[in-house]
């Protein structure tokens, strides 16, 4: 058994999280950890992982255990390289690895140096002893799959996704006895969490993770551990399972309540009776419904409901027309004509830096092409749903927010509500409504945002990446609520599960071009797969012309100087939207003016996306070159 959890508490201001939480973790177990946001499970990461201490409870585990976290967000100090976080484990391996490459850069500085060869040829054998060669081979690996490909970049000049991939290839690298990941698929494409899947399933230590893929959650997990309640429900087997066995558990409980009542009502029923007072039978009757009434069984947590309306759409809602983006001598679409229809559902696919969310931001007109033109319909009413859920008065108590867009709503079958109804609705409990916006936890404000938005009652609904930190049951609702959504829907996203569900069509970026799919994201997705080398030849097979590999092509000269400069854009850009931000946050009640800077805020952000597509472009393409001259 590598960690034995007894009784764990957690309280935050008088508010119980969980408590006694009970369980274990033996070697190769992959225990999934799910729970509506804010119910504690990145809480309880961190007191596994020895950040954060319990109330009360217990772990137990051998003296040699050794335990690795990936947050949700990454800590590295801002002037730390890459390839010096990669290298900054405690283990034989990583040691003799970090020595390496310490020596070996100290040798290229100063080839003749006849000390530092001697410290380099020590180093190797220091390797040798370890057996490294096999751990630097896996750390190339990993660092290619993840697009890593600037070591020498500081921390401080990496996106928060950027980051988030050197935290989980370091995490990979160490291989602890025990893996703690939050949300490990956040940032990643189809093609990199399905190879994520095989990392996990071959992984030598027990694994514990919180995640909203559900796809991913059924192929990795041998166990459920559910977070509600105040406390952990525990199932062998995957989400699907998982599921199930919930599904059994709350039927029995219902059935336990309802005996319950119906035996209360008849203990009752019998004293009001009037039968004779003081008689031993009498005060047993008593003690019984005493009893009777302090027992309780587990209530299920109350379930997140979508009722907001929406504004009417007319017949024409978006055109593009000719469409083209291009940065420096990158084109990232061209020629990209399209109408989108009334209640039509399009996702958006590709891989990261493809241009998926600049598209977005485009129809959205949050962002204006190189060329071309989009045409909103008359009747538009666009509500934009984006990666980040952001506000600009932290301190602004939850409620107040709310109140701010509107204090009365009407629900899609015509009722009227509170704000503070609405925010019951999407499990805000009424402590928790007067709680400031900067407390909530990650998931909690992306809940908070998906509120504002849907209350503005918009008729085209543009999601970029709307399933990042949000939980499974949420998602779900939100789910079926797009199905029933009269409105026009298109989204920019990663997970396959939400994809399946939500979309019936997609634009695909292949090779530079957007590409028009109808159905599901798994069938388009296993179309693109390549047949297995020893597949079985079919009568029906026909033969597919050889085609010439594409040699690798080097960076244009355009592209060199951009190369040079994107990391000081990115910089620069983000400089400015954070100075944006803080004139939102002065600018008091001028409303005018508010709206003015909240526009600036929105086209700032979409530059600082299109940087990093680009960016990421640009270091894929050097990477390939280099692989290639290799």
């Amino acid at each position: 058994m590598l960690l034995k959890v007894d009784q764990l508490k957690k309280e935050f201001a008088d508010k119980i999280v969980f408590e006694d939480v009970t369980f274990s973790v033996s070697p190769g177990d992959r225990i999934g950890i799910i729970g509506v946001n804010g119910t504690g499970k990145s809480t309880l990461l961190h007191i596994l992982a020895g950040q954060e201490t319990a109330d009360f409870g217990e772990l137990h585990h051998p003296n040699d255990y050794r335990i690795r976290l990936l947050s949700q967000s990454t800590d590295y100090p801002e002037d730390q390289t890459v390839m010096q976080v990669l290298l900054s484990g405690n283990t034989p391996t990583i040691n003799a690895l970090r020595h390496y490459e310490i020596a070996r850069l100290a040798l290229e500085q100063d080839p003749a140096n006849e000390t530092l060869l001697t410290r380099f040829i020590s180093a190797q054998t220091e390797i040798d002893a370890a057996n490294a060669w096999d751990t630097e081979s896996r750390l190339k690996m990993i660092l290619n799959k993840l697009g890593i490909t600037n070591l020498e970049a500081t921390i401080g000049s990496l996106s928060g996704g950027q980051r988030k991939r050197v935290g989980l290839a370091e995490a990979l690298l160490d291989e602890a006895d025990l893996l703690l990941l939050d949300e490990p698929t956040n940032e990643l494409d189809a093609e990199t969490i399905t190879w994520l899947e095989s990392q996990i399933k071959e992984y030598r230590g027990a694994i514990l993770l919180i995640t909203h893929d559900r796809y991913f959650l059924n192929r990795v997990t041998n166990h459920m551990m559910e977070i509600a309640n105040g406390t952990a429900y525990f199932y062998v087997g995957n989400y699907e399972s998982f599921l199930e066995k919930r599904a059994e558990r709350r039927e029995r409980t219902a059935s336990m309540e309802e005996k319950r009542q119906n035996i209360l009502r008849r203990e009752l029923a019998w004293l009001r009776r009037g039968a004779k007072a003081r008689t031993t039978k009498q005060k047993a009757r008593i003690q019984r419904v005493d009893a009777l009434q302090e027992l309780s069984y587990e209530e299920d947590e109350a379930a997140l409901e979508v009722q907001v309306g929406s504004t009417r759409l007319g017949k024409k809602v978006i055109e593009a027309v000719a469409v083209h983006q291009q940065f420096g001598d990158r084109t990232l679409f061209s020629d990209f004509n399209w109408l989108f229809g009334r209640k039509e559902r399009y996702g958006i696919v590709g891989r990261n830096g493809s241009g998926k969310s600049t598209l977005l931001s485009i129809l959205a007109k949050r962002l204006e092409p190189t060329s071309g033109e989009i045409i909103h319909g008359e009747t538009v009413k666009v509500g934009f749903y984006g990666q980040f859920a952001e506000f600009s008065h932290p301190e602004r108590r939850v409620i107040e927010e709310v109140e701010r867009i509107a204090q009365v709503i009407t629900t899609l079958d015509g009722q009227e509500i509170t704000a503070s109804q609405m925010l019951e609705q999407f499990l805000f409990k009424p402590e928790a409504q007067y709680k400031p916006i900067g407390k909530l936890s990650g998931g909690e404000k992306r809940r908070l945002k998906l509120l504002t938005i849907l209350m503005d009652e918009p008729n085209v609904l543009f999601l970029d990446e709307p399933t990042n930190d949000l939980d499974t049951e949420t998602l779900s609702v939100l789910e079926d609520y797009l199905e029933s959504f009269p409105g026009t829907v298109i989204t920019v996203s990663h997970d396959r599960y939400f994809l399946d569900r939500v979309v019936d069509r997609l634009l695909a970026f292949e090779n530079g071009e957007v590409v028009s799919y109808y159905g599901q994201y798994t069938d388009y997705l296993e179309q693109r797969e390549p047949a297995p080398a020893n597949a079985p030849v079919t009568k029906e097979a026909v033969p597919v012309e050889k085609t010439v590999v594409e040699v690798p092509k080097k960076l244009s000269y355009q592209e060199q100087l951009d190369w040079k400069t994107i990391e000081a854009q990115i910089e620069e850009a983000e400089l400015h939207a954070e100075s944006l931000e803080q004139q939102l946050a002065s600018s008091g009640s001028d409303l005018g003016q508010v709206n003015d800077i909240y526009q600036q805020i929105e086209q700032a952000k979409a530059k600082i996306d299109q940087l990093m597509e680009y960016w990421t472009y640009l270091s894929e393409k050097i990477e390939a070159y280099e692989n290639y001259k290799k």
